[in-house]
């Protein structure tokens, strides 16, 4: 790999500037590739990219920037590496994209705008095989919001299928959003939603008998022409949660759920949604249950573990082993209080509350051994 440092200016990045999902995102007199496939989506705030507009009127040193040299014959000669939510705040900025200082730059004094243009950005350009470029690209990866593990990933397997994946699951308002903002956490822009997609494919296709991985599906998949296997699977995961329960009542409750792991187990069964959204309501309003997330997977599975149910409070504890003498009722020995914990004499599931005349203290042992039954 060469690498040689070069200086350009504002003016020649922000010359020919282009940002749109036909041609994408253009710069340097169309020579510049600012977004290549394994770079992430805009993500500095406000407050950043005025950050920026102040170092250049100020004449600041701006962090140097990464440019990777493609082949001679290449469309576009030139794609960052590293820099590109610098790149794209100036040209943005010099675009009349957003405002600095309550002025748009199409009202600044010719001065102040040469100033801007004229400033002089120290860019290293590097120049070798595509395997040399992903490595720097992680090595160099050193200024700014560093990369998350999903980043990097879009990286190293960069291709048609990432190009694709990304169309659907990462842009501010891409379908994947649309679909799922109430039912999925994060943001797309950082590739949360990709990564939860990639992780649903890779958990159905271990369920299905092939043991996967997000990477791995991700390097299997890398040269396919589209993500519409992904993309597909995606949409009808969220479908089959949004089909089976009331989203209006119950948004709360649904979101940050594995999706996935249901839909895969019950997607072939009829369920009965009046039924569910009957018994959900009924569960929001009992104060036992500790863990209102839990609601979903325990009326689908009928695991309690799910609900994080309320547990006896120390005074009651203690009360309660004071009253029993120290002896367990079951087994008949005598146990110190740290060694004993507190039981539903009557469970929850029959309608037990976690009262003190509902609380018997076990030894550990037979608490367990009444739990396994």
């Amino acid at each position: 790999m060469t690498i040689k440092q070069i200086e350009v200016t504002v003016r020649d990045i922000t010359t020919g500037y282009i940002n749109n999902d036909e041609q994408g995102v253009r710069g340097y007199n169309g020579q510049l590739d600012i977004r290549p496939p394994y770079q992430r989506e805009f993500i500095y705030s406000d407050k950043e990219q005025q950050a920026v507009i102040t170092t250049v009127l100020h004449g600041y040193p701006l962090n140097v920037m990464y440019w990777v040299k493609r082949s001679d014959d290449a469309e576009c000669p030139y794609e960052v590496m590293d820099g590109q939510q610098r790149t794209l705040s100036l040209c943005e900025y010099v675009a009349g994209k957003f405002s600095y200082d309550f002025k748009n730059f199409f009202n600044l004094t010719d001065d102040i705008k040469n100033k801007i243009l004229d400033y002089k950005l120290t860019v290293y350009v590097c120049e070798g095989e595509a395997s040399e470029k992903l490595e720097w690209f992680k090595t160099i990866n050193i200024a700014g919001k560093p990369l998350n593990e999903q980043e990097i990933n879009n990286a190293v397997y960069a291709g048609p299928f990432v190009s694709d994946a990304k169309r659907h699951f990462s842009k501010s308002n891409c379908g994947a959003y649309r679909l799922g903002k109430d039912l999925v956490d994060g943001t797309p822009i950082r590739q949360d939603f990709l990564k939860r997609a990639l992780e649903w494919m890779a958990d159905h296709e271990t369920r299905e008998g092939k043991r996967q991985t997000p990477v791995g599906y991700m390097a299997a998949h890398q040269h396919d022409p589209n993500a519409n296997n992904l993309w597909t699977y995606f949409q009808n995961v969220l479908n089959w949660a949004q089909t089976n329960f009331d989203m209006k009542k119950f948004r709360r409750i649904m979101k940050g759920l594995d999706w996935a792991l249901y839909y895969d187990k019950y997607r072939s069964e009829t369920l009965d949604a009046a039924d569910l959204g009957k018994r959900i309501s009924e569960l929001m309003t009992d104060g036992e249950i500790q863990r209102q997330k839990g609601i979903i997977p325990y009326v689908l599975t009928g695991d309690e573990r799910f609900l994080d149910l309320r547990a006896f409070p120390q005074n009651i504890k203690l009360a309660v082993w004071e009253k029993q003498n120290h002896i367990c009722p079951h087994c008949g020995k005598e146990y110190d209080f740290e060694f004993m914990e507190g039981d539903h004499i009557t469970p929850w599931r029959d309608g037990g509350l976690t009262v003190i005349e509902n609380c018997q203290m076990l030894c550990r042992e037979c608490n367990r051994r009444k739990g396994a039954k």
